[in-house]
């Protein structure tokens, strides 16, 4: 797994005609010569850690770049030494930046390096270069944009390499689009985005397109991931997904996570996932929904909804249910207002 520092020193004859060498300062540029658009920035040591791993470990941020505080214990999770970073990502960002996540984590104490590896064309995600870069990492993290740029890697040796890096006890996680792609099923996005009002008006809108075991974490078993939840009202949609998932897999029971903006949620070995920064809502099904066809509007009674506020563990392998508040839909419309639960608490 850990042959960084020799595959450099193999790849050196290459290097050398961009102007490096085996061990050239962190922060060097050595991807010039990568195919397919594939680009990849290295910050920190250059040198590969190699802590022994504790993990595994995920990570589900609801925007963009992961915050301090759950990235510090999602590498706690994996090992207790600094770790090697990766981040995918599959465009580039808008921003002066082409590493923004790596700008804010390499100056964290646990992090050793952080590299970020773009992928613009996904024949790029079949880079074996790539993915030996990555498999020498502890963490794997999926920067936003598109997820349905990321469905396009399932079986290519990058998507492999992040699954390796799970199994050997390493931490994955993503945030925005990378959150949506960890779930047992994906909204991929392939189809255009939908709103929650639209799914519900019709939980077979064109726009609502699945990938089935893009990843196959034990511990989001039989659950659908969503972000920016609250800020961009995606609870509406949320239900629909799982309505639609209850019918599809004729399963007893689904959830969908949904994390807010500025949260995160970090999922130990165990299933127990520990909210930070905001809040998180986990939407579960636990009946067949009434009515769930095309062009018609969801009606589903009594969905149950369990508001994870900051600093709460929730056990996602049990799932249970004393903190939650049932919601129904009918005819397309929700009930009442789906994000507070009654009594002294809605506030």
């Amino acid at each position: 797994m850990r042959l960084r520092v020799a595959l450099r020193c193999l790849l050196a004859a290459g290097l050398i005609a961009l102007g490096l060498g085996c061990g050239e300062p962190a922060g060097e540029d050595p991807s010039d010569d990568l195919p397919f658009g594939v680009e990849a920035t290295r910050l920190g040591a250059d040198a590969d850690a190699q802590p022994p791993l504790e993990g595994p470990s995920l990570l589900l941020q609801g925007d963009g770049v992961p915050l301090d505080t759950a990235f510090h214990a999602h590498a706690a999770q994996v090992a207790d030494q600094p770790l090697d970073v990766v981040v995918l990502a599959a465009s580039f960002p808008s921003g002066e930046s082409t590493t923004p996540e790596c700008d804010r984590l390499v100056d964290l104490r646990r992090v050793h390096s952080c590299e970020t590896i773009t992928i613009p064309d996904p024949r790029g995600a079949n880079v074996d270069r790539v993915a030996e870069t990555m498999q020498q990492a502890e963490i794997v993290y999926f920067a936003g944009g598109d997820q349905c740029n990321y469905v396009d890697w399932r079986g290519r040796t990058v998507h492999t390499a992040v699954i390796d890096v799970f199994e050997q006890g390493g931490g994955v996680g993503g945030g925005s689009a990378g959150l949506a792609i960890q779930g047992d099923v994906a909204y991929d996005g392939c189809t255009g985005s939908v709103r929650s009002d639209e799914a519900l008006a019709d939980p077979y809108d064109e726009r609502i397109h699945f990938t089935d075991d893009y990843f196959d974490w034990l511990v989001l078993d039989r659950v659908i991931t969503d972000s920016h939840f609250r800020a961009r009202d995606r609870m509406g949609r949320l239900i629909a997904f799982v309505a639609r998932q209850i019918k599809a897999t004729d399963a007893d029971a689904f959830s969908g996570l949904g994390v807010n903006e500025g949260a995160a949620v970090v999922i130990d070995s165990a299933g127990r996932g520990t909210v930070y920064g905001g809040r998180a809502y986990l939407v579960h099904g636990d009946h067949p929904p009434e009515t769930v066809e095309p062009d018609t509007p969801l009606t589903y009674s009594d969905v149950q909804i369990v508001r994870l506020l900051r600093g709460t563990t929730y056990d996602l392998a049990e799932r249970p249910l004393d903190r939650a508040h049932a919601r129904s839909v009918e005819a397309g419309s929700l009930s009442t207002n789906p994000y507070r639960p009654p009594g002294p608490e809605s506030k």
